[in-house]
């Protein structure tokens, strides 16, 4: 983020309501130890989970700034799910999301991150959490077929699979499965999917897995990068839709579920849910988070 971005962030945040002075101090200690120290920072996190932190690192240190860098979808995440649950992650990068099921909650997970790079950095946060019992971390990409495909390499959290006619240098060949071949045996109750415009694809792939009725929610990055492939949001909203699944924005500190028409238009991800009632049970029986002096 450049700076007056990161301000933005910061001021608009739910956390740093009424509590902006200690964020904007959180924010300058970081700047300031980031420049003293080489290599990564162990950041402690929700429920004694942590992880690896490194300069412009930008998918963490929103995080380290604000507690949770997506707020309503982790919030989502944190009261949702209970220890006895299976978790997906569909580009796990270097573990956010991750962490906060499987260390933070204590629920089985399966991450999946293409980039080898990338990857290394989200098993060594893993194994920071011990883990290694509770986590299958896959380095595949996730697709329509099983096969191989390039990807970009260096662009920290928006890596993402080259489309036709792209070009880049550092481009990496990585294999991809798909989500019906990968968890055939495996029943998730949440799946996040943060591809870089890839979810098309990626649901080509899972038509049985969102066909199970144990998947309940998944949380999905509808922001326009599938243009870069030609793909179109309204087919994976209709598709979603025709699995049982309805869009929503989600409130921790409220704990409230508010209905949308549509993706999220105000949020790079969007919240589909299944058995509505099932879910609101699971989030207004969830234990509190505390995180930087604040309970929800």
């Amino acid at each position: 983020m450049a700076v007056v971005g990161t301000f933005k962030f910061i001021a608009s945040h739910p956390l740093s309501r009424g509590h902006m002075l200690r964020s904007m101090v959180r924010f300058l200690r970081w700047q300031l130890g980031s420049r003293l120290i080489s290599g990564a920072v162990v950041h402690e996190w929700v429920n004694g989970s942590k992880f690896l932190v490194r300069k412009g690192e930008t998918g963490l240190t929103g995080n380290v700034y604000c507690g949770l860098h997506e707020f309503s979808d982790m919030g989502f995440l944190l009261h949702f799910l209970r220890d006895s649950d299976l978790f997906v992650d569909v580009g796990a990068n270097v573990g956010s999301y991750t962490i906060l099921a499987c260390a933070a909650v204590g629920a089985a997970g399966v991450a999946f991150e293409p980039i080898p790079g990338t990857y290394t950095r989200l098993v060594g946060n893993l194994r920071l959490n011990n883990l290694d019992d509770r986590v299958t971390p896959v380095n595949m990409g996730v697709g329509a077929s099983a096969g191989s495909l390039l990807f970009t390499s260096d662009l920290d959290c928006v890596n993402h699979a080259l489309a036709a006619g792209e070009v880049q240098e550092d481009a990496t060949r990585v294999e991809v499965t798909t989500l019906d071949a990968a968890l055939a045996d495996k029943a998730p109750i949440l799946i996040k999917i943060d591809v870089e415009g890839f979810e098309t694809p990626v649901l080509e792939g899972a038509t049985e897995t969102l066909s199970s009725l144990s998947l309940k929610a998944v949380i999905m990055e509808l922001n326009g990068s599938g243009a870069r492939y030609g793909y179109d949001e309204g087919r994976i909203l209709r598709w979603m839709l025709d699995a049982g699944f309805e869009t929503y924005t989600y409130d921790p500190i409220r704990r409230e579920l508010n209905a949308l028409e549509g993706k999220n238009a105000e949020s790079g991800n969007t919240l589909f849910i299944r058995d509505l009632e099932f879910v609101k049970h699971r989030l207004a029986t969830a234990p509190a988070v505390s995180l930087q002096g604040r309970h929800f």
